[in-house]
């Protein structure tokens, strides 16, 4: 069989469902997730119970002391669960337990969310979600009205949101999935509104972005029959700050976008049904939480867009740059020509020049020729000198003026 078969298989077996025998606290933290700091906290968790941990294991259900630890380590954060027997004579809500205030006290600074679930039966119920000290509170039931679930979104003087679960009719394990929903709603939609202080940086800083960029396009439709270099190197500084920017937020808001589409997937498969007046959990949400991801994504959008507007303005002035550069070359190849053109004709005043000086000294020297062979006696015929002499010399010019041609020939 393949070797990674039973591996892939107990990924069925990998997140262990929480399960609720009854009346129960759920304390839940989210916390970021910085270098070493998982390793550490399981470490100290592995301490508690004595006993060595599978490294490729992500998530795990302990029993410590009659409670019910669970621990995720996701990609950019880790959280903690703890489930606690109620007490019939127990506090509404209670303190965070010793144990996992052991436990997150050393990160406290990365908790990004701490929820407090009270998972209370039907026949306890006290009759309306203030007698639990709400105030304004969200409802709905749940799960085609077997649960009902209730929240004011408030956090306490400690920093912890409260739920309230009362359960109709639901079994230990669906009742264990619908706390898990609870609390992946609260986890996933703090971890997306992350974002927000970025998305709110960011804006300010595009704005910036935009305005240089309309000054940039204004002075490249002004300013054609100048050079494109300063132009060039002011976009180009242009886009290597929106790059920086770009790479220092695309991974935020791509999380929250994931995010978002986790926390709209949780909240649809409460199955909601309106109880009261109140209004449902689920769009009281929503309605608060959707503009800030709807916010976040059009900061990105923006983001992008701007970008795209900066490269197709980048290209335009490379293409006008690499125009002028075409045109200072055509300019040279000219005056290249020009000064070819004025060297040939040059050389063919040269060429002229030579001739006549050949047939200058070539005539000369039958002359002194001549007037030799008349000192020395030889009677000389000037009709008969010249009849040899003329054609003579007109063979030697034609003779040069070949040689001269055949040298330019090749």
């Amino acid at each position: 069989m393949h070797p990674l078969r039973e591996a892939l298989h107990n990924e069925l077996h990998a997140r262990p469902s929480i399960h609720l025998a009854g009346p129960a606290h759920v304390h839940h933290y989210a916390m970021l997730e910085q270098e070493g700091q998982a390793e550490e906290l399981l470490a100290r968790i592995d301490a508690l119970v004595d006993r060595e941990r599978d490294p490729e294991v992500v998530q795990e259900i302990l029993e410590i002391d009659g409670m019910a630890l669970k621990w995720e380590r996701h990609t950019e954060f880790f959280t903690l669960t703890l489930m606690v027997p109620r007490e019939p004579e127990g506090k509404l809500w209670p303190e965070t337990p010793p144990l996992l205030e052991a436990l997150i006290t050393p990160y406290r600074e990365q908790v990004v969310s701490a929820t407090l679930l009270l998972v209370e039966a039907a026949h306890r119920w006290a009759g309306s979600p203030e007698a639990y000290g709400f105030q304004g509170p969200a409802g709905s039931q749940v799960a085609d009205g077997e649960a009902t679930v209730w929240s004011d979104f408030r956090l306490t003087p400690e920093g912890v949101n409260r739920l309230l679960l009362v359960n109709q009719a639901l079994d230990g394990f669906r009742l264990g999935r619908m706390a898990r929903r609870l609390l992946e709603i609260e986890t996933y939609r703090m971890m997306a509104s992350l974002a927000l202080p970025l998305a709110r940086e960011m804006r300010t800083e595009l704005d910036a972005y935009e305005r240089e960029l309309d000054e940039l396009s204004v002075r490249n439709a002004e300013e054609q029959e100048e050079s494109s270099r300063p132009l060039l190197a002011a976009i180009s500084e242009l886009s290597s700050r929106l790059e920086h920017a770009s790479a220092r937020s695309r991974l935020r808001f791509s999380a929250t976008e994931a995010y978002g589409r986790i926390v709209d997937a949780r909240i649809e498969e409460l199955r909601e049904v309106k109880v009261g007046e109140s209004p449902r959990l689920g769009v009281f949400i929503q309605r608060r939480f959707q503009p800030l991801v709807r916010f976040c994504a059009a900061i990105h959008r923006r983001q992008e867009e701007l970008a795209e507007s900066v490269a197709r303005l980048n290209d335009l002035l490379r293409t006008r740059a690499q125009v002028e550069i075409e045109e200072q070359n055509a300019e040279m190849l000219r005056s290249l020509n020009e000064r070819t053109s004025s060297q040939l004709k040059i050389q063919k005043a040269v060429e002229g020049l030579s001739i006549i000086v050949i047939s200058y000294y070539l005539f000369s020297l039958f002359k002194l020729g001549l007037q030799s062979l008349d000192a020395l006696g030889v009677p000389i015929v000037p009709q008969i000198a010249a009849a040899i002499i003329a054609p003579l010399g007109l063979g030697i010019l034609a003779v040069l003026a070949w040689r001269i041609w055949r040298v330019k020939q090749h």
